[in-house]
């Protein structure tokens, strides 16, 4: 993240990454992409084999014409907690929230679920359409 702080986009050779860090390039992967994450603003390219690599993109929402609409296809159907929590601060890094207004928001949907008579797997289902 610090590297992408100075560009939006960089391109790193798994095989390197797998060998600093001593592990299987296949887990380079799934740590990537389970970290930049589109709810956390970026976007992961890859390509596996010989002179494989990994591109990760940061996506500039905002501003958008529509970042509503944009926003609405983040989230999707539904969306975990956490989801919740990581564009919330996502929305807070774009200064379209303040970290007060995301805490306040975040506390309202959590409770509003906890409070609902909703069964567990519909949790994420709510939290999506709040």
């Amino acid at each position: 993240r610090d590297l992408l702080g100075k560009s939006e986009c960089i391109e790193v050779q798994r095989r390197q990454l797998a060998q600093m860090f001593r592990c299987a390039p296949s887990q380079i992967n799934y740590v990537l992409e389970t970290r930049f994450t589109m709810e956390h603003g970026y976007l992961i390219d890859s390509r596996r084999g010989g002179g494989g690599f990994i591109r990760i993109t940061r996506v500039n929402w905002f501003p958008e014409p529509d970042f509503l609409q944009t926003l609405m296809e983040i989230i999707g159907a539904e969306i975990s907690g956490e989801g919740m929590a990581i564009l919330l601060q996502r929305l807070v890094e774009e200064s379209i929230l303040e970290e007060k207004e995301s805490r306040l928001l975040g506390q309202i949907i959590n409770r509003e679920i906890e409070s609902s008579s909703t069964m567990e797997e519909e949790k994420d289902e709510l939290r999506a359409r709040f």
